[in-house]
């Protein structure tokens, strides 16, 4: 075991050392076999509902092979198997995507909610309300599969499933049960189709986020309580595919199946929490390649942004016509309070609260890691046998095993209790895991306090751990996760990515198996926590699915516009922060902001593109007629394109970039009245710092429905252009307000 607990800089993520390696659990990722018919080279699949294009050439063909992603999953474009040993900087997708497989950090694995229907608004009278739950709408869950017999999959008061016209899926594995909820499944096995079940937990958990039926009585050991709980959009139907498979991971034709499968099937939403590929080309992709064959059928795909955070351009799926999802907090917290000797408390937070446990009594403190060992501050396993730890509550750093197997460990040595502290770049993100013995995950800050107290104190250091159960109006709220991936996207020019946040930090969602120190192995009314950008994104592809409910006709484009446009920052109205220190979050980490599902159903206006203008903007961006033809699936030329540079593509944000020689840039807008038939906008402008905007008209008139009406917006550099080393991306907005309707686009200024 090489692999030190000190390189991990955020939950299971890994440094950029080139030299540092990664050893994960003892087992082996078997290399896949590709149908004897078809030539290794090649992926087994091509989308037959979109590339007309008959054989890539051989400058694409690499991007072509079987690309191992993972959920939130990294991808590999190679028909090689992953290797389980490869220097850091190559594998961060492992750290921090495969965290559930890896056995990492059990809190933090792919992405998940039920019950933050109240934290998002959601009720019968508004966003609910309007659009029916859902009802009729068909979203489509690429992942792990599915656990169909659990409560949240139940179609107790489900409408039937769609005509023939519509739906043209059906469930293909014998012994796999459908019904009028989960009215479709498939998995794809490189050209096989073996059983949709799902052995992972993280497609049953991310399925019920997207569109989980009302469960009583939902909860995790008695936490969290739901009465009842539910999805984004209850009433809608869901179809399964299943392209991700335990110690293999996901591979790029599969998903490319998938995909195809679903257009074919008539999904209306494809709902991808599946990460990785934030250094490929769009056209290398397989998310952006398969979603640009989604929306010309009129699906919306939703992908999350990735696990790879804090740092900056580790997003994945950047394409314009994917709604990339990033991960929030939330005001909840699953309290678990330390004491310690000289009286001071510090919150975090632990899913498992026994009854039975005295929190008057204080235990001695032990920390493994005191003489510097690294491994044995994460307490590995292997190396608590030379400690003395029974009757002691034990301070462990998160990192290499995930929390609820240090707490086997702990807990198997003799420990009462286990306090778990975060890495630097976990900040205060902390995890409300289903714990075997009393335990609190504390942030990082904290974790500093106790080590402090420990080592001051030693050998009378004493701790207890009281219980405070589920607590809510935590602030800030919401803040950008630590671990959820940041822009700029090195691959789309610099359009603002992520689009928006959704709760994902210790989502309640439905679960395969029974979990905490008892688990019942007959339990079916079973849930679990999980983070992750994974769970952000099917939050909105719920929510995108109540409002394509109530705006059938609207093209992917306006329903991303919907969404970006009405996002809002925190609640008290301040810019929303980064949970790794509470300080104001940038905007290529919180994008339009926080997820407004009631907003986002009445708009106002929209902006929209058509096919031509990705082309244009594909061609902006300097790829060759073969590379443009790869990602649209369609033959075409630039010869005789307008070109679009990501700045003046028709997108509800705005990147401008400003250098020295340039330091002024006009860009246009054209945006479609979808609100009242006469109705008058004024413009409100936050200025980035150091920036002028001028806008060709303050007031946006309309006097019909669907009306059209182009502007122009000037940026030019205000003062001193910045030095280096000072904030060289600037943040602003430009607001649209008739006192009705309220249409924001997000503006980033980059100096370059």
């Amino acid at each position: 075991m090489t692999h030190k607990c000190t390189s991990l800089t955020s939950r299971g993520m890994s440094s950029t050392s080139s030299s540092a390696t990664v050893t994960f659990r003892a087992f082996t990722a078997p290399s896949y076999q590709t149908p004897p018919s078809i030539p290794a080279s090649h992926g087994w699949y091509t989308l037959t509902t979109m590339f007309s294009v008959a054989s890539p050439p051989a400058s694409l063909r690499e991007s072509w092979r079987p690309s191992s992603l993972n959920p939130a999953f990294c991808m590999r474009n190679t028909t090689a198997p992953i290797s389980l040993r490869q220097p850091i900087h190559q594998s961060r997708c492992f750290l921090h995507d495969l965290i559930s497989f890896l056995d990492i950090r059990s809190g933090m694995k792919f992405n998940n909610l039920m019950c933050f229907n109240r934290y998002l608004g959601l009720n019968t009278y508004n966003a609910w309300g309007s659009s029916m739950m859902g009802q009729g709408l068909i979203i489509g869950i690429i992942d792990t599969g599915i656990t169909p017999r659990h409560p949240s999959f139940k179609d107790t008061n489900m409408p039937p499933v769609p005509p023939p016209t519509k739906w043209k899926g059906s469930c293909s594995y014998a012994g796999f049960s459908c019904n009028d909820k989960v009215i479709g499944a498939k998995a794809f096995y490189q050209g096989y189709h073996p059983s949709p079940e799902d052995t992972n937990g993280h497609g049953t958990h991310v399925a019920g986020i997207a569109a989980g039926n009302f469960v009583e009585d939902a909860n995790i050991l008695g936490m969290a309580k739901g009465d009842p709980a539910s999805g984004m959009a209850p009433m809608a139907h869901l179809s399964i595919y299943k392209v991700c498979f335990f110690n293999e991971g996901c591979y790029g034709a599969n998903i490319y199946a998938a995909i195809d499968q679903a257009i074919k099937d008539g999904v209306d939403i494809i709902s991808m929490s599946l990460s990785g590929g934030h250094t490929a080309k769009l056209y290398e992709d397989s998310i952006s390649r398969g979603s640009m064959a989604a929306i010309q059928h009129g699906i919306i795909p939703v992908a999350s942004a990735g696990n790879a955070g804090p740092n900056t351009g580790t997003l994945s799926h950047s394409a314009p016509w994917v709604l990339t999802v990033g991960a929030s907090t939330t005001d909840r917290r699953i309290a678990s309070i330390v004491k310690l000797g000289d009286n001071r408390t510090f919150l975090g937070e632990s899913s498992y609260q026994p009854t039975n446990w005295n929190s008057n009594d204080m235990w001695l403190l032990e920390y493994p890691g005191k003489f510097g060992d690294r491994n044995a501050s994460c307490c590995l396993p292997s190396e608590l046998a030379n400690w003395n730890l029974r009757g002691k509550i034990v301070i462990c750093k998160v990192g290499i095993i995930n929390d609820v197997k240090k707490g086997v460990a702990v807990y198997q040595a003799g420990a009462k209790g286990m306090i778990l502290i975060n890495q630097p770049s976990w900040g205060h993100t902390t995890s409300s895991s289903a714990h075997v013995l009393p335990a609190s995950n504390v942030d990082h800050p904290t974790g500093l306090e106790i080590l402090d107290y420990y080592f001051n104190n030693q050998p009378n250091a004493f701790a207890s751990i009281h219980f405070g159960g589920t607590q809510f109006k935590f602030t800030p709220s919401p803040a950008v996760a630590s671990f959820s991936s940041r822009g700029p996207s090195r691959m789309n020019g610099g359009i603002i990515k992520p689009d928006v946040l959704a709760p994902g930090i210790n989502i309640l969602a439905a679960w395969p198996t029974d979990v905490g120190p008892n688990p019942d192995p007959l339990a079916t009314h079973t849930f679990n926590f999980e983070s992750g950008t994974s769970m952000a994104a099917p939050h909105v592809a719920g929510i995108v699915a109540l409002v394509k409910s109530k705006h059938p006709g609207w093209t992917p484009s306006k329903i991303i516009s919907a969404i970006v446009t009405t996002a809002k920052d925190s609640a008290a109205g301040d810019l929303i922060t980064d949970d790794l220190s509470y300080r104001t979050a940038g905007i290529y980490a919180t994008g339009a902001g926080m997820v407004n599902p009631t907003k986002a159903m009445d708009p106002g206006l929209v902006f929209g593109l058509t096919l031509n203008n990705y082309i244009a903007y594909l061609c902006g961006l300097g790829y060759s007629d073969l590379e443009v033809q790869y990602t649209i699936g369609k033959p075409t030329s630039c010869n005789g394109v307008q070109y679009l540079t990501a700045s003046q593509l028709n997108y509800p944000s705005i990147t401008i970039n400003l250098t020295r020689l340039a330091t002024s840039q006009t860009v246009g807008r054209t945006v479609k009245n979808v609100g009242d038939a006469s109705e008058d906008y004024l413009a409100k402008i936050t200025e980035p710092v150091g920036v002028t905007i001028y806008l060709s008209t303050y007031k946006l008139q309309f006097t019909r429905l669907d009306q059209e009406v182009s502007y122009s917006i000037n940026f030019a550099l205000k003062g001193a252009y910045p030095s280096q080393g000072t904030d060289m991306i600037r943040r602003g907005k430009i607001v649209w307000d008739s006192g009705k309707h309220v249409v924001t686009t997000p503006i980033a200024v980059r100096f370059t």
